[in-house]
Formats: structure tokens, C-alpha cells, sequence
């Protein structure tokens, strides 16, 4: 069996379980640990997420933690649950045996193909942890003072390696994870950059284009849609990073998390957003028939400094999708695609200012 984990609380309950769906599609030695950060998610699983999904509550990992119980006082909620990164494939490893290796996923992840290139890649290089880069093109390199690698899906063995990884992560994380960049540290991603250098050969960084593709390096390679199906650099899409993709007003209008990169053009967009949109609304509908009423948070745009700095941008370059049926619409035409070299020829001109 292929172990995997993540965690999520009720506002992502719907992702985590579209993430499960896809991930039983393709891979079908799959076991998903989820550990549900509240009451109501891990409820609604254990109904469910059938025989394959094991629910763990976050009471049973906090319990004997008195390290993560004093971190949980001092930090907010999302910081608190960067702290469980590490936190949780490490509890996996000491408390189940029969688990050798264990690869964290982020739940706003999306799985379009088979893994196994993960698990193959591994064992060709021998190494007990994996991680995946960033990969921002020239005009987005100033995105890697909150880390050079991503935290969307980690690998780590059973062994003396992964488990010493885990390890130093972990007490990182338990001692400084907050939402700022601080001294070298941001959350929980910035430990990450010194890996190589810590784990050598033990440690790889996986190549394949196709493993968390994001709206942070879509623009960085070849992508095209060969009937309906996205590639990246003529290899298939495994598995897109669905980050800051947002319901805004219902679910007509939808915050695309790409403004701050470059906003995909209409036609790759449709090919990764909308069969994800379709398999969003399937998870919700699952959830809704029991649990009636449930539907996506409401998530209203906060009228501050934030939104009104960046307005103009989302209406010139389509930061904000309008969705018909599973066709996501921005209207500028591909324009969208400049905005993150745009948004960075700006700040050029501030830090000159």
C-alpha cells in the first residue's frame, strides 16, 4: 500500500475530499491519513471516506505533546497548523509499523494522474526524503525569501534519514512557525532550504514538471491541452497545486490565486479548472446529502488596504473568475499572463522609490 496524509479542518472539507477522490482514481493502492482538525471533518469522513481513508482526530495527536500543546498558546491558527506539518507524518511513522514511507499532500491539491513517477523516482535515487521546488521563473524569484521549496508534497521513509528529517523539522516548527519572515524563518517552508545540504544523497528534489504544477510556475514551462488533457513539457499533468483558488461571492465568482504570477490563459485554464470545479461540486454534493445545507464557506473579500491595492490589478489583468457551467471566464482575452511580471516591474520601481 501507498500511505499518504494530510489535514484539514470544515473549510476545506470539500477540497480534502475532492483530493481523495483523485488520488483513490489513480492510485489504487492508496490509504489517506487525514487528520481532522475539528470535530465535524472527521464526523463527516468516517461516514464517507470509505475503507481506504483512516481518520485520526487532533486530540489523539496532541495528547502526551506537551511541546505542540505550548506552541498551540502562543501562535494563531494557521500558524498552528504549519506547526502540524511536520507533526503529523511524524506521529504516522512512530505510531503505525506497518507504514514505511508516508508522503504528505496539501488538500488543496489535486491528483490529474498516477504518483507512482513519486515513488519510482525515489527508489532510482535511493533517497529517503523528497521534496519538490518552487520553481518560479526570473521575474518571481523574490517569492523565495518564504522558501526555495514547496510544502505541498513531501516524501519520507521509514529510515535513519527520513526519520532524522522529520525530526528536525518538527523542533523547528515547534519552537518558531509564524506567518512572517523573521531571521531567515518563514513558517514552516523556509526549514526546508537548508535540506540539501543537511540530508545530501538522502535527499531529492524531484524533477518532474508534472509533480505541483502551481500558478506560481505554470509560466515557466510548455504547457499545452492535447484533447482536453493538459501536459507540461509533452509529459503528462500528475498533480496540480490549486493554491488560493477561492470561492468569492456563491460560486459564480471565484478568486483565481494567480494574480500575483501571471493568470493562465483560457484554454489551459479550462483544462485543469474545470474538471477540478467538477469534482469540487461532486465533494460538496457528497457532504450535502449528509449533512444538508453544506455548502462552500462563505468567504466575502475583506474591503481593507489589500483589496483596494489591488483592484485595478484584478480588473486589468482577470484576477477574479466568473464561472458558467465548468468554464471559468476572466474576459482580458490572455492579457492575464503579464500580471505577475507586471506586479514585479512595479515593485522594482518602489524599492528604486
Amino acid at each position: 500500500m501507498n500511505h499518504y496524509c494530510t489535514y484539514f479542518d470544515r473549510g476545506f472539507l470539500i477540497q480534502g475530499l475532492a483530493l481523495w477522490r483523485s488520488l483513490a482514481a489513480r492510485d489504487r493502492d492508496a490509504v489517506l491519513w487525514v487528520l481532522a482538525l475539528d470535530e465535524f471533518t472527521a464526523e463527516v469522513l468516517r461516514e464517507i471516506g470509505g475503507t481506504w481513508m483512516r481518520v485520526v482526530p487532533l486530540a489523539e495527536v496532541e495528547a502526551g505533546d506537551a511541546e505542540l500543546a505550548a506552541a498551540k498558546a502562543n501562535r494563531s491558527r494557521v500558524e498552528y497548523f504549519f506547526t502540524l506539518s511536520p507533526c503529523w507524518p511524524r506521529w504516522l511513522l512512530a505510531r503505525r509499523p506497518e507504514i514505511e514511507r508516508v508522503t504528505y499532500v496539501d488538500a488543496d491539491m489535486f491528483f490529474f494522474g498516477d504518483p507512482a513517477t513519486v515513488f519510482e523516482a525515489m527508489d532510482a535515487a535511493g533517497a529517503s526524503v523528497l521534496v519538490t521546488a518552487h520553481r518560479f521563473p526570473a521575474w518571481l524569484r523574490h517569492y523565495e525569501r518564504h522558501g526555495k521549496f514547496n510544502v505541498g508534497i513531501l516524501s519520507f521513509r521509514r529510515e535513519a534519514a527520513g526519520l532524522a528529517c522529520l525530526d528536525d523539522w518538527r523542533a523547528r516548527c515547534v519552537a518558531w512557525c509564524y506567518d512572517r519572515i523573521e531571521d531567515g524563518k518563514y513558517a514552516d517552508q523556509k526549514y526546508l532550504d537548508d535540506w540539501p545540504e543537511k540530508f545530501g544523497g538522502a535527499l531529492l528534489v524531484l524533477a518532474n514538471p508534472g509533480m505541483n504544477l502551481a500558478p506560481w510556475n505554470w509560466m515557466e514551462r510548455r504547457c499545452d491541452v492535447e484533447r482536453g488533457v493538459a501536459t507540461v513539457d509533452d509529459r503528462p499533468l500528475v498533480l496540480f497545486h490549486f493554491a488560493r483558488f477561492r470561492p468569492i461571492f456563491g460560486t459564480r465568482w471565484w478568486e483565481s490565486g494567480q494574480l500575483d504570477y501571471g493568470v493562465m490563459p483560457r484554454r489551459l485554464r479550462n483544462a485543469i479548472y474545470a474538471p477540478y470545479w467538477r469534482a469540487l461540486a461532486a465533494a460538496r454534493d457528497e457532504i450535502a446529502a449528509q449533512r444538508a445545507g453544506f455548502d462552500f464557506p462563505r468567504r466575502t473579500k475583506r474591503l481593507g488596504r489589500e483589496f483596494w491595492r489591488s483592484l485595478p490589478l484584478r480588473a486589468v489583468f482577470g484576477g477574479d473568475w466568473l464561472r458558467v457551467g465548468s468554464t471559468f471566464f476572466s474576459g482580458r482575452g490572455g492579457l492575464g499572463r503579464w500580471s505577475g511580471r507586471a506586479l514585479a516591474a512595479l515593485r522594482r520601481v518602489a524599492g528604486r522609490g
